[in-house]
């Protein structure tokens, strides 16, 4: 499941934003399509803006209720309606708010969660960096010499780009507490420094072209992007 919403705040219109002549959301579809491991791909979304994207890419569409569109919707709520309209044993949501995330590394984090008989799973990235919550030390202590960084156990900072779930646990979950985006047994896997740039404003857009240059620049196209034709403003 790729996941759209028209309404976003920080970023109007997130989804449909432009990075390298191209709509936010084709680069996850292609990616998930480029990973080889779901039997099908939906673009989840609250207006039928998305369908062209979605059949311009190759994937299905799902217009959900229009009570599932605002800010103040849960995703545990998005992804039960999913789960009840769509039957599979695992649904994975691919966030568009991560286009750098490629088809492999995707793969990866399935894998993963297939390998360790996950029932919930969110990447993460690794930060080696002194750390507070609170002000209070979260993997360092200030009655030691100071560590160095690469010394330091890494905190684990939510990405989003992929997560996953077992659908029979989610759905059990819901009926027991109303609420399942964490629930049975839970994963977590860290993805690499192209994967954790994460689209939320108008200054992430700007970072995320910088890096698309410089990739370009250097000789080094996103994995799919030669087959973006058609897929502009």
């Amino acid at each position: 499941m790729v996941p759209g919403r028209i309404g976003s705040t920080r970023l109007p219109m997130k989804n449909l934003a432009l990075l390298g002549g191209r709509p936010l959301m084709s680069y996850a579809i292609e990616a998930a399509r480029e990973s080889k491991v779901f039997d099908r791909v939906v673009v989840n979304g609250d207006h039928t803006v998305f369908a062209e994207i979605a059949a311009q890419c190759g994937a299905e569409f799902y217009l959900r209720p229009a009570a599932l569109g605002s800010s103040e919707t849960r995703s545990d709520d998005v992804v039960h309606d999913f789960m009840l309209k769509h039957p599979s044993e695992i649904v994975a949501w691919v966030n568009p708010t991560s286009p750098f995330q490629t088809g492999e590394e995707i793969r990866a984090v399935v894998d993963h969660f297939r390998a360790e008989g996950l029932d919930s799973l969110i990447t993460v990235k690794d930060e080696r960096f002194h750390g507070l919550l609170a002000g209070k030390p979260l993997n360092f202590d200030p009655e030691t010499p100071f560590a160095r960084t690469q010394d330091l156990v890494p905190i684990q900072i939510f990405v989003y780009s992929v997560m996953m779930w077992r659908t029979r646990t989610f759905l059990e979950a819901v009926r027991a507490r109303g609420y399942a985006l964490l629930s049975g047994k839970i994963g977590y896997f860290p993805v690499g420094k192209l994967s954790a740039i994460v689209i939320k404003t108008a200054e992430d857009l700007r970072v995320a072209e910088a890096v698309l240059r410089a990739m370009r620049g250097a000789g080094l196209e996103v994995q799919y992007e030669a087959r973006a034709g058609g897929l502009s403003g």
